[in-house]
């Protein structure tokens, strides 16, 4: 990770003004060390989950159960509070979004899921509907040496602005951009790549094509919804030190979401 600081959105676009039509917002979630309660947004932190709501079990093949049983409890990754990240990726009447995962790697998971990855579990609710909330959730059977559970930190939001990746921009402000890159940076791209946990923002394409990812229920392109990032504090690791990210539908956040690896 490089070290050079990122400038101030004001000093990006002012050095390239016609970035300004592809800024999209982001929030950060820096892990502090703290015993978050189900009430607070965190990472690997206790959610927020009603007591008569099945908690969600694994029973796909891993590699630790070639048949995928017993299933398996999930574990948290992530709880978000809108009144901490609010942004354009809620949808009306929602202010929940809760990330679970199966804290093994599946090496053929379901088209949805990343390769070679925990398979996730996305729910969004409103918290004012959880007035009896379950309390301890279960815990897994089973869990790979590299897929342990998270360990609880509070989140905190520090509010962004993202900017795609160059390849993702019109022909003629991908040099001007790559300039700027070269101009701020001592090797790393500190313009488009916001490194670490976050919410919404642009997708990193630093090691592939930028792809398209399109809802399989109506066919509109996804947008970044959110990027677990592999880091020492949190103790999580996905792929080879990567990101593991998700993408939900804009026209409805009722489709299922997409995950991939990069």
């Amino acid at each position: 990770m490089t070290h050079t600081p990122r400038p101030s959105t004001e000093a990006i676009l002012a050095a390239l003004p016609d970035l300004a039509p592809y800024a999209r917002d982001a929030v950060l979630l820096h892990p502090r060390r703290a015993e978050p309660d189900r009430r607070h947004s965190s990472i690997g932190g206790p959610l927020l989950w009603p007591s008569d709501e099945p908690w969600p079990q694994c029973s796909l093949p891993d590699v630790d159960s070639a048949d995928g049983t017993p299933a398996t409890a999930m574990v948290p990754v992530a709880q978000i509070f809108r009144r901490d990240a609010p942004g354009p990726w809620w949808p009306a009447g929602i202010d929940l979004l809760q990330i679970l995962w199966c804290p093994n790697e599946h090496w053929d998971p379901p088209a949805q899921q990343a390769d070679v990855s925990p398979v996730l579990d996305v729910r969004w609710r409103r918290a004012a509907d959880v007035t009896d909330p379950l309390t301890p959730p279960p815990a897994p059977s089973r869990y790979g040496e590299d897929g342990s559970p998270p360990r609880a930190w509070a989140a905190t939001p520090e509010h962004v602005t993202a900017f795609p990746f160059r390849e993702e921009l019109p022909a003629e402000l991908r040099p001007r951009l790559a300039e700027l890159v070269r101009a701020t940076g001592d090797g790393g791209d500190v313009i488009t790549r916001l490194a670490g946990w976050k919410l919404g923002g642009w997708p990193t394409w630093h090691l592939t094509h930028p792809a398209v990812v399109t809802c399989g229920e109506c066919g509109t392109a996804m947008t970044l919804l959110f990027t677990v990032a592999s880091d020492d504090e949190t103790g999580v690791v996905v792929g080879r030190w990567g990101d593991l990210r998700v993408f939900a539908c804009p026209a409805d956040h009722r489709h299922p979401f997409q995950a991939d690896l990069h």
